[in-house]
């Protein structure tokens, strides 16, 4: 065998082709949709992965209401928190932070599968999250993307 015949490619900031990626969450399970988002923000979909380097794509989600979530985690699912103060721990129920702040439960969903240094917080500048079906990268001229397909 020829070991001349092929060569790793390895990616960089300046080679990664990056595309926007329009993402509906209506009727999707929160842990699968986060799984196949981190997957498309991290770049593991592409052929030129490379682990080091922010190759991944940027995504926008909409519909971050329309989740759904599976038995009775609606209500024992909860968000913790701390003020900084003493005695300061706050916690809520799934439902509860879906009522106040829907776009939190997926983003935080979606942040919990990403690396957790540098690359996992720069990866996490490239989600765009927003209730309803309005986002604000028009000008972007994102590709839908359907998550069925996906794995």
């Amino acid at each position: 065998m020829d070991t001349l015949s092929y060569k790793t490619i390895s990616a960089n900031r300046k080679t990664v082709e990056k595309q926007w990626l329009l993402v509906d969450a209506e009727g999707e399970t929160l842990g699968r949709l986060g799984s196949k988002v981190a997957k498309l923000l991290r770049g593991k979909h592409k052929p030129d992965f490379t682990p080091h380097v922010d190759c991944g794509d940027n995504v926008i989600v909409i519909n971050a209401e329309k989740i759904h979530l599976s038995g009775n985690k609606w209500d024992e699912k909860t968000y913790s928190r701390y003020t900084g103060f003493p005695g300061g721990q706050r916690s809520a129920t799934a439902r509860e932070v879906l009522a106040k702040k829907p776009e939190a439960v997926v983003e935080r969903a979606i942040k919990g599968m990403l690396p957790k240094n540098k690359l996992g917080a720069e990866l996490f500048r490239n989600l765009k999250v927003y209730v309803g079906a309005e986002h604000d990268q028009e000008a972007q001229k994102p590709t839908v993307f359907n998550l069925k397909d996906f794995k």
